[in-house]
């Protein structure tokens, strides 16, 4: 992870990534006027070559976009569990459990490429109506990136190889995984060059038949056929039947303007309501260890009402706009004491994701997230199509009528969310990041410190962070703090009775985050992570 951790700016466009690559091949597409949309699409397909183990076109993807005048829009890219679904399939073949990893793992559909081809479309219409030029890139010219790192390689990161490390031994005798993402069985090597060959061969078919044929043309029976053959639940009529679907954000309003994420099956709904939540107690006396002490209680409040009432999207049984009314939020805010600590021991989810934001010369405005859940998901890779399977499925259960029960056609509960603020005095925020239950709180972490301490964004992201449950790849729940944070911090928060588990500084288990503000004058400031392989330069 080196080099610049500034975001490559241009002009009057932006975007960051947490990979250079992505940023980049985001940029490149932004430099030749291209539309954010577009932007985005090139740059989910970078990083789906530079980082396989966060996420991939056999993942999921959930979009929010603004185009300026308009009220923002948002895109469903998730999979279902597909219709073979059920208990009965799982008692079949031997499980008493839905297994973790391997074929059994891989039951939901992958909904990336359709939230590709869904915002895609949206961003056209939307742009007729306003009589302004929406995002006509061609397929071949997006993905084009991707095929060419995917065909000659890319360096192998450190998040990627420590991945490695962890899941190789564990993965390395399900199909396909061994050969593509092992070097003979052995972890990768940060430095080293990754190829996928397979993937390069599938990103070029799909600019030939179309994206669409990822779900209804012969790739599509490909992927089904293969998936059904390696013994996954899934098959070609499950792909068939799969469309990312357009959705309308949640919002609830803070004293500097109004914040926006998605509804279920995202966890937006937490991610807006800690805000709000913090917002409506926040006093400017405080000190950055009031602060935080307040998010983490924020946090736990939140938590617990997205338990008790967001399982799964279609067994939600509280109207989530209403909660965001400023009415329930004072309520919520009141159940809230902040002279004591909240007893915590819940468990935790967990999941990994990359987050990505992008500004238009128009003035278009995505902040997109692409996520496999776990580490490399499945683990399953299909052969001959490079292509690693996710395993979000994994958080139903084999339980009868229960919250998080599997059923054909449900979709499970996910950690993924991403926002925008709009401010009161016409500027605007993009942001986000990955990390499980770290998603909400590295948000509302961001948000504070920027717009509540007055701290610059590559500050806001970069300031020593803590947190509360369990990130991608994290088995414990306690309260982990990075070990850099002022140690005056650190007293006051174990006064308060907080028990820190120390971490190192800048470490990924905190995830990475990402933002870029639109001034109201038009200047963009962008920033990426430096926990993160995001890097970037300013060009005027």
């Amino acid at each position: 992870m080196s080099g610049s951790r500034r975001t490559l700016i241009n002009g009057h466009f932006a975007f960051t990534a947490p990979h250079e690559l992505a940023t980049q091949a985001g940029m490149e597409v932004l430099a030749d006027g291209g539309h954010a949309v577009d932007a985005m699409i090139a740059a989910a397909a970078v990083i789906a070559v530079a980082y396989p183990h966060m996420n991939g076109l056999g993942g999921d993807g959930f979009w929010l976009v603004h185009e300026p005048g308009q009220r923002p829009w948002g895109v469903d890219a998730s999979g279902a569990a597909g219709s073979a679904c059920t208990p009965e399939w799982y008692a079949e073949h031997g499980f008493s459990s839905i297994p973790s990893r391997g074929p059994g793992a891989a039951l939901t559909l992958a909904g990336a490429v359709s939230g590709w081809i869904q915002a895609k479309a949206t961003a056209q219409e939307t742009a007729q109506r306003a009589g302004i030029p929406g995002p006509d890139f061609a397929i071949e010219r997006l993905l084009s990136p991707a095929i060419t790192l995917a065909a000659n390689g890319v360096t192998i990161s450190d998040s990627l190889a420590a991945a490695s490390r962890k899941v190789s031994s564990q993965l390395s005798d399900l199909p396909g995984f061994r050969d593509l993402y092992t070097s003979d069985g052995s972890p990768l090597v940060a430095g080293q060059t990754l190829k996928n060959g397979p993937l390069a061969e599938l990103l070029s078919q799909l600019c030939q038949a179309g994206l669409d044929s990822f779900y209804r043309g012969s790739i599509g029976a490909e992927l089904g056929s293969q998936l059904r053959g390696l013994g996954s639940p899934l098959g070609p009529h499950d792909l068939k039947a799969h469309h990312a679907t357009v959705v309308s954000p949640l919002c609830a309003e803070i004293r500097f303007g109004e914040v926006f994420n998605l509804p279920e099956p995202t966890q937006g709904f937490v991610s807006i309501l800690i805000l709000a939540l913090f917002d409506r107690l926040y006093e400017p006396s405080w000190t950055e260890a009031d602060c935080i002490h307040a998010l983490i209680e924020c946090s736990k409040h939140a938590f617990t009402l997205r338990d008790s009432c967001l399982p799964v999207p279609d067994l939600a049984n509280v109207d989530l706009r209403a909660e965001l009314q400023q009415e329930s939020i004072a309520r919520h805010a009141s159940e809230i004491d902040l002279t004591q600590v909240r007893e915590w021991s819940r468990t935790s989810s967990a999941g990994d994701t990359v987050w990505m934001g992008a500004r238009d010369k128009q003035g278009v405005m995505v902040s997109y997230i692409q996520s496999l859940f776990w580490e490399f998901g499945s683990g399953v890779v299909l052969p001959d199509l490079g292509l690693v399977w996710n395993n979000r499925g994994t958080s139903f259960n084999l339980s009868r009528g229960g919250q998080r029960s599997l059923e054909p056609g449900k979709k499970p509960f996910h950690t993924l969310n991403p926002a925008l603020l709009m401010l009161k005095d016409g500027s605007r925020l993009i942001y986000g990041a990955m990390g499980g239950e770290g998603q909400p709180q590295t948000q509302a972490a961001m948000i504070a410190r920027h717009l509540y301490l007055d701290r610059a964004p590559a500050r806001s992201i970069s300031d020593p962070r803590w947190l509360l449950g369990r990130t991608w790849g994290e088995v414990e729940g306690n309260l982990q703090i990075e070990s850099d944070m002022d140690p005056h911090a650190v007293t006051a928060l174990e006064k308060k009775g907080h028990k820190l588990d120390q971490v190192t500084p800048k470490n990924e288990l905190m995830g990475h985050a990402g933002m870029i503000r639109e001034q109201v004058d038009g200047s963009l400031i962008a920033a990426s992570d430096p926990r993160s392989d995001g890097r970037g330069e300013i060009s005027e």
